[in-house]
């Protein structure tokens, strides 16, 4: 836990045990960084996150104030119940509207999964994109074939060991982000008519490739804090002849949840007793809030059954495209499908991403972006329990940036997508997350955006459809 964490920790429990009473001013940042002997700025961050939390405010020359009523973070949503049969998927052209609308600059990006720049470390990247272009000419020009960079693999090698992996370079594959690691990990498993099972709701980018592979998506109910239900999928897996089963275990897209250490151990179980694959995407891994990074479930793969994806696009770049797998026992089947697909993932990013972080810097990044994700969560999740309607509930994620808000039942999420858009305000609506297009209710909020007055009258506008209840 960081210093200032620990500071507002105390804080926190002063108020709870009415040191500070409602109303009250919190003494000065000075004398409080004497009591917690911290520098002044660090007083200040505290303050930040407490205000995020709607414990305390700001008066304008005045100082800080405990709130009269202290504000209460909504109730999360339900269990999911889709319905309990294979499907064919329909409806994903919506996220290609989603995609178009990351091209549009003046549009408020809060629908598509994708950093603002700002919280990206890109000046760092650059810096490296021109060192490996100065000093590594010919390389740079050349392919990297599957199983790509060396150099990159090792670096991929240490840092899965944080996720409780220990896996060798030569067990790791390069591709194309992490949307290429899940199509050929598909690929290699399961064919055109297979079941697939998945999270409902579940990453709309996952259900778009099992649907241009031809594959039927069985969805599974899933909790908002502990993930896909266990004994749910045991009996789907009785019931019907499932090929693979996908899901975000760590900081899941789009609920947040982190599946506890128990529920990936016993799941990893259950499938290989079954002999059926996980595809595990675990690319929000990085972006723990409490800086404590969560173990993958290939951490409990004893037979090479778990197919590990991930990439840097939710960390360093998103136009880098560079991911990789971990396929265990489909190494030779996914190198060769990698070939004939896409030859080689470009050679640049990944003599780029290699050299950054061979170089460090990569952890201490992680420390600030992480805290800066947890605030704007945190801020955006108390402005929609303000200013939603009564009855909307909200997840509450231990990671990654994005929040999972169901309105009250009758809310047209499609129809509040529309009027944003004409807006500038980009959203990603509930039904583009389920094969059955599920959710009519809900939205997803990308949250990594910077905190402005354009962000803030952008959530109060979403508000402001949501009471008017608008239909299609």
């Amino acid at each position: 836990m960081k210093r200032y964490e620990q500071v507002a920790k105390g804080l926190s429990g002063q108020i709870e045990q009415s040191v500070y009473l409602p109303g009250e001013r919190l003494p000065g940042v000075r004398r409080l960084a004497r009591q917690f002997g911290v520098s002044i700025s660090t007083i200040m961050q505290a303050h930040q996150l407490l205000e995020d939390r709607g414990l305390i405010r700001a008066r304008p020359r005045s100082g800080f104030y405990v709130r009269t009523s202290v504000w209460q973070a909504p109730e999360q949503p339900a269990m999911t119940n889709p319905k309990p049969q294979p499907a064919r998927i329909t409806g994903q052209q919506m996220a290609m509207q989603l995609s178009q609308a990351t091209r549009q600059p003046e549009v408020i990006q809060l629908g598509a999964a994708i950093p603002h720049h700002s919280f990206l470390p890109t000046r760092a990247i650059n810096q490296a994109l021109l060192a490996v272009t100065r000093h590594q000419q010919q390389r740079s020009a050349s392919y990297e074939f599957p199983p790509g960079n060396a150099e990159l693999r090792q670096q991929i090698a240490r840092r899965m060991l944080d996720a409780g992996c220990q896996v060798a370079p030569s067990e790791i594959l390069v591709t194309s982000g992490c949307q290429e690691a899940l199509a050929l990990c598909l690929r290699a498993v399961a064919r055109a008519g297979d079941i697939i099972a998945l999270e409902s709701p579940t990453f709309y980018g996952l259900l778009q490739v099992v649907e241009s592979l031809g594959m039927k998506a069985l969805e599974i109910p899933t909790h908002p804090q502990h993930g896909i239900s266990l004994d749910a999928l045991k009996l789907a897996i009785e019931q019907w002849p499932i090929k693979a089963c996908a899901l975000v275990g760590n900081f899941n897209n789009p609920m947040g949840y982190c599946m506890p250490d128990s529920n990936k151990q016993a799941l990893v179980k259950l499938l290989r007793q079954h002999h059926i694959p996980l595809i595990e995407d675990d690319v929000y891994g990085d972006l723990a809030f409490d800086h404590h990074r969560p173990k993958a479930a290939k951490s409990f793969d004893t037979d090479g059954s778990v197919l590990y994806c991930s990439s840097f696009s939710k960390t360093l770049s998103p136009g880098l495209r560079v991911g990789w797998v971990v396929p265990g026992k489909y190494q030779e089947q996914i190198e060769y499908q990698k070939y004939i697909t896409s030859l080689a993932t470009a050679t640049l990013p990944q003599l780029a991403i290699a050299d950054y972080l061979q170089r460090g810097g990569y952890d201490r990044y992680l420390r600030q972006v992480r805290g800066q994700y947890a605030h704007l969560v945190a801020r955006i999740t108390r402005v929609v329990g303000q200013h939603f309607p009564e009855g909307t509930r909200v997840t509450q994620p231990a990671g990654g940036f994005v929040i999972w808000v169901e309105l009250p039942e009758g809310t047209d999420a499609m129809a509040i997508f529309h009027q944003a858009l004409a807006k500038g305000i980009s959203i990603a609506p509930g039904p583009i997350f389920s094969a059955s297009q599920k959710y009519a209710n809900f939205i997803r909020i990308n949250c990594a955006q910077p905190w402005d007055e354009r962000l803030e009258a952008a959530i109060l506008f979403l508000g402001k459809l949501a009471h008017q209840r608008p239909s299609s």
